[in-house]
């Protein structure tokens, strides 16, 4: 889409969640070219209503059907509900390679639900920085909640955290997983635990495991505490209390002014990102590419340090402005 094409007609579309209009917008948000930049821009008067959750943990902890449950739980309060499902990179064409869409299937067909797939796109904590933006459009469409639920690959620095107002952390049973979420950094972010599939054996004792590590943590009686809830989220068991749980930490952000403290910060990181990813465009231009290349040689036959053709790069850079 060329930018005089996101005219006034386009953006009245758009704020009125005309859906054709919505899944184009995120299209052209993941495109990340000059089209993106002038869509964001145009809508972000309208951002910030939607409340978003992000939902993470290890692959197989029943992510996918928490978001489900969850989505029709909010549905029958009347409130819209979009669901980026943040997926691995596929190898061979870069797309999303799970297909949450099929397994929502039972939500997706209803109009005040709005679900898309998105690819890593070899982000480091299994969130594109593009499902930020996709949040946007989302957000501008008039959607209450916005779910990002992540692949939950387990990386000591998880970028969800960056993109939710609340983030659950989803466990399972099994032995050892509690340990692990703590050796991957999930302890850290998570805003509240929910231990899925808890009809299964060692639900007790992974609950136990979670409590232990937690008392271990710093706080004072006045920082947010994360709770533990049990699931069978198949069953539809728990989910009341994991929404619940929700307003209550949501209640607190408020209540304790951290809600725009995390909303700051969280802009901050993007504004940074954003202006480093320019950056590294007009770096990466045709002179910088060639200039690189010519450099090589020297530097494999080790007459110069990698340090010194990095640093004529970046003097050559500056000195075009």
């Amino acid at each position: 889409m060329k930018e005089n094409q996101i005219n006034n007609s386009f953006l009245e579309n758009l704020i009125n969640n005309n859906r054709r209009t919505v899944a184009r917008s995120i299209s052209i948000v993941e495109s990340d070219n000059s089209s993106s930049s002038e869509l964001l821009k145009n809508v972000y008067a309208k951002v910030g209503n939607a409340y978003r959750i992000g939902i993470t943990g290890p692959p197989g902890a029943g992510k996918s059907t928490i978001t489900n449950q969850l989505t029709k739980y909010f549905r029958k309060q009347n409130k819209k509900v979009g669901i980026i499902a943040v997926d691995p990179t596929s190898p061979f064409t870069g797309g999303a390679l799970l297909g949450d869409r099929i397994r929502m299937s039972e939500v997706g067909q209803d109009a005040g639900v709005f679900i898309r797939s998105m690819a890593t796109r070899g982000s480091l904590g299994g969130l594109s920085k593009k499902a930020n933006d996709a949040a946007d459009i989302l957000d501008a469409a008039g959607y209450d909640y916005i779910i990002l639920e992540t692949v939950g690959v387990g990386q000591s620095e998880l970028d969800i955290v960056e993109a939710a107002d609340t983030t659950i952390v989803v466990l399972v049973p099994e032995s050892g997983d509690a340990v692990q979420a703590m050796k991957a950094g999930l302890m850290e972010i998570a805003d509240f635990f929910v231990v899925n599939k808890s009809d299964r054996p060692g639900s007790q004792q992974a609950i136990s495991a979670l409590k232990t590590i937690l008392m271990m943590k710093d706080h004072d009686i006045n920082s947010w505490m994360p709770s533990i809830i049990s699931s069978v989220a198949s069953e539809n068991k728990g989910i009341s209390e994991i929404a619940d749980e929700i307003e209550r930490h949501r209640n607190y952000l408020i209540s304790t002014k951290k809600f725009l403290e995390r909303r700051e910060h969280r802009t901050k990181i993007r504004i940074k990102e954003i202006v480093e990813d320019k950056i590294r465009d007009l770096l990466w231009n045709e002179s910088g590419k060639n200039s690189l290349n010519s450099s090589l040689e020297k530097v494999v036959l080790g007459n110069l340090s990698p340090y010194h053709i990095a640093e004529e790069i970046i003097d050559n850079f500056k000195n075009q402005f």
